[in-house]
C-alpha cells in the first residue's frame, strides 16, 4: 500500500507537467485535421521549450543579450503562431527565421566564426524544418542554407578561410540538407502508401459496412415481413377456429349459410362470399347464400350456374380449388354483371364422402389478393364449412327420424292402452274413507276433462265454500300421451293447493305411469309366451301324425282347444272348384 502511494507521488508532478505543456502547445480547436494538429502542436513545443531556454539563458548570460533577445523574439512569435489558425506561416517563419539567424551573424560579425554558425544553428533548423515543413519548404530551407553557405565569404564579418574546413563545414550542412530531404520524401513517400493502404481498408471496411448495414437491413425487411406473415398467418388461424366454434353452434342449413358467409367477410376482409350446392342431378350449381349486395340479388332471382362454366362451375365438376389471381386474364372466368368490382376470385370445393357437394366462392376486388397461405386456410375454412355442413345434415334426419320414431312408438303406446282401456271391466278406482271403490263409469269434472285434452294440470280451488271441495286433476302421461287421470279431492274446505304439493302428485302420476306401462308390457308377454306355447304344442301334436286322416284331426282338435269351442271345419278343394 505504501508502495502505491510512493508511485502516486512520483508520477503525480510528471503528469501534471505532461499535461500543462499539452495545455500550453494544443493547436487551435479549429484545425481537425490530425496531421496538421500534430504539426501545430509540435511547434508549440519546440518554440515553447526554445522560449523557455532562452530566456533562462538571458538570466544566467547577459553578456549574449543582443543574440539571445534575437532568438527569444523569434521562439515567441512562433509559439503565438502555432496557437492560431496561421501555424504554416509560424511554421516557415520559425524554420526560415532562425536558419537566417545564423548568417545574419556571420554578416553582424557577431558569431565567433563560421564553423560555430553553422553547426549551432543551420543543423538544428534543418532538423526542425524536416519534421516541420513540406517537401517544397524543406528543398526551399536546403537551397537557402547552400547559397547562404556558399556565398558566406562574400558578405561575412568574420574570418573565413576558403579551405578544407569552409568545404566541409559547408558540405556537412548542405548534405545533411540534402538526405533529410531525401528522408522526407521517403517517409512522405511511406506515409502516402500507408494513408493508401488505410484508404483502402477504409474503403473495404465501408464497403463491407455497407454490405453488412444492406444485408441487415434486407434480414430486418425479411424478419418482419416473416412476422407480418407469421401475424397475419395466427389472426388467419384464429379467425378459422372462432368460425368454427361459431359454425358449430349453428344447426340449421337455413342459418349455417349466410352465417358463414358473413363471418368469413367480415374476418378477412373479403368483397364477395358465396356458398353453392350441387343439385341432385350434378348439373348445376346453386347459390345457396351470399354476404355481397349483388350477392343477395343473385339469390333473389335463384342464381345457379352450369357445372363447367366459370371458376365455381369449374370447381364443382372437377373437385378441385381453381384460383384466379387476375379475372382478366383467366380462361374460364365468368363476367359476373352483379359483381363488377371482382379482380381476383378463388372456388373452394366443400367434400363430403369423397364427394363434391358444394363450392366455397369468395371474390376480392384486389389483383393477386390470394396467396399460398390463403389458399391454405380458405381451404380449411372449406372442409369446416363442409364438416358443419354434413353434420347439420345428419342431425336433420336424426331428429327427423327421431320424431317418427316417436311418433309410431306414440302411436303403438296410445293403440295398446286403448286396447287395455276397453278391455278392462271398469273405468278407474277411487279411495275413499280407507275403502278401494271401482268407478262404475268415467268421471266427467271439468278439471277431468281438461286435464284428458290439453294433458295439463288442473287445480280447483274452494275459496271457504263448503258446497264445493278443493279438487286437482293431473294427467297421467307416458311418453306425451294421456293414459288416465290422477283426481284428487281434499275434505278440507279452506284448502289450497300449494306448489310442492301438486308436484308430489305429479311425481306419484309419472311412476304410476310407468308402473302401469311395465305391468302391461308384463301382461303382453305373458300373453305371447301362452300363444307361443300353445302353438309349439299344436304344432308338435301335428307334426307327430303319420297320414293326412291322423294330420287333419290334430289340427282340428288342436284348433278347437285353442279357440275355445269352435266348430272346425277342413275342407279339400276339388278340380271343378279350381
Amino acid at each position: 500500500m505504501a508502495f502505491n502511494d510512493t508511485r502516486d507521488m512520483t508520477e503525480h508532478p510528471i503528469s501534471g507537467i505532461k499535461r500543462l505543456l499539452t495545455f500550453l502547445s494544443s493547436p487551435h480547436p479549429a484545425i481537425q485535421e490530425i496531421g496538421e494538429r500534430a504539426r501545430a502542436q509540435l511547434l508549440g513545443m519546440v518554440t515553447l521549450i526554445l522560449t523557455i531556454m532562452y530566456f533562462a539563458a538571458l538570466v544566467l548570460s547577459p553578456e549574449t543579450y543582443n543574440d539571445l533577445v534575437a532568438l527569444l523574439f523569434i521562439a515567441i512569435l512562433a509559439y503565438a503562431l502555432s496557437r492560431t489558425l496561421y501555424y504554416r506561416i509560424g511554421i516557415y517563419f520559425f524554420c526560415f527565421s532562425f536558419t537566417a539567424f545564423a548568417y545574419i551573424t556571420l554578416f553582424l560579425g557577431t558569431a565567433s566564426s563560421y564553423s560555430s554558425a553553422i553547426t549551432t544553428s543551420v543543423h538544428v533548423s534543418l532538423v526542425v524544418a524536416s519534421l516541420l515543413l513540406s517537401s517544397r519548404g524543406l528543398v526551399a530551407l536546403v537551397l537557402f542554407v547552400a547559397a547562404a553557405s556558399f556565398t558566406a565569404p562574400l558578405y561575412s564579418q568574420v574570418s573565413i578561410a576558403v579551405g578544407s574546413d569552409f568545404y566541409k563545414d559547408t558540405g556537412v550542412a548542405v548534405s545533411i540538407g540534402v538526405i533529410l530531404v531525401g528522408a522526407t520524401i521517403f517517409r512522405r513517400f511511406i506515409e502516402r502508401k500507408r494513408i493508401d493502404q488505410l484508404n483502402q481498408v477504409n474503403r473495404e471496411l465501408e464497403n463491407l459496412t455497407t454490405n453488412l448495414e444492406q444485408r441487415v437491413n434486407e434480414r430486418t425487411a425479411e424478419l418482419e415481413n416473416a412476422n407480418t406473415q407469421t401475424e397475419r398467418r395466427a389472426a388467419q388461424l384464429k379467425a378459422v377456429t372462432e368460425l368454427s366454434e361459431s359454425i358449430a353452434q349453428l344447426q340449421d342449413l337455413s342459418e349455417l349459410f349466410p352465417a358463414t358467409t358473413k363471418l368469413i367477410s367480415e374476418r378477412f376482409g373479403f368483397y364477395h362470399v358465396g356458398i353453392f350446392l350441387v343439385d341432385q342431378d350434378h348439373e348445376y350449381a346453386v347459390l345457396q347464400a351470399a354476404n355481397s349486395e349483388g350477392g343477395k340479388q343473385m339469390l333473389e332471382r335463384n342464381h345457379r350456374l352450369r357445372l363447367g362454366v366459370g371458376v365455381v362451375g369449374f370447381c364443382a365438376q372437377t373437385g378441385q380449388p381453381r384460383i384466379a389471381l387476375d379475372v382478366g386474364a383467366d380462361a374460364i372466368f365468368f363476367n359476373n354483371p352483379d359483381l363488377p368490382n371482382t379482380r381476383s376470385e378463388v372456388a373452394l370445393p366443400m367434400n363430403s364422402r369423397g364427394n363434391t357437394i358444394g363450392v366455397l366462392d369468395v371474390q376480392s376486388t384486389e389483383a393477386a389478393a390470394f396467396s399460398g397461405e390463403d389458399l391454405q386456410v380458405l381451404t380449411a375454412l372449406a372442409n369446416q364449412v363442409s364438416i358443419a355442413m354434413e353434420n347439420t345434415r345428419l342431425l336433420m334426419e336424426t331428429r327427423a327420424a327421431l320424431t317418427q320414431v316417436q311418433e309410431v312408438y306414440n302411436e303403438f303406446t296410445r293403440t295398446a292402452w286403448s286396447r287395455t282401456i276397453t278391455q278392462a271391466e271398469q273405468s278407474g278406482f277411487r279411495f275413499q274413507t280407507g275403502r278401494i271403490e271401482m268407478l262404475g263409469e268415467a268421471l266427467q269434472n271439468p278439471e277431468v276433462v281438461y286435464a284428458v285434452r290439453n294433458g295439463e294440470v288442473r287445480a280447483n280451488q274452494t275459496n271457504g265454500s263448503r258446497e264445493k271441495r278443493a279438487a286437482i286433476a293431473v294427467p297421467v302421461k307416458l311418453r306425451g300421451e294421456v293414459i288416465g287421470v290422477l283426481h284428487v279431492e281434499s275434505n278440507d274446505p279452506h284448502k289450497n293447493w300449494q306448489n310442492d304439493e301438486i308436484s308430489l302428485v305429479q311425481a306419484v302420476a309419472e311412476r304410476a305411469a310407468f308402473a302401469m306401462e311395465n305391468a302391461r308390457l308384463f301382461q303382453d308377454a305373458r300373453r305371447r309366451a301362452a300363444k307361443e306355447r300353445l302353438i309349439s304344442e299344436a304344432s308338435a301334436r301335428i307334426s307327430g301324425a303319420l297320414n293326412v286322416e291322423n294330420i287333419l284331426q290334430a289340427t282340428a282338435e288342436e284348433l278347437e282347444r285353442v279357440l275355445g269351442g269352435s266348430e272346425i271345419l277342413i275342407q279339400f278343394q276339388s278340380k271343378e272348384q279350381a
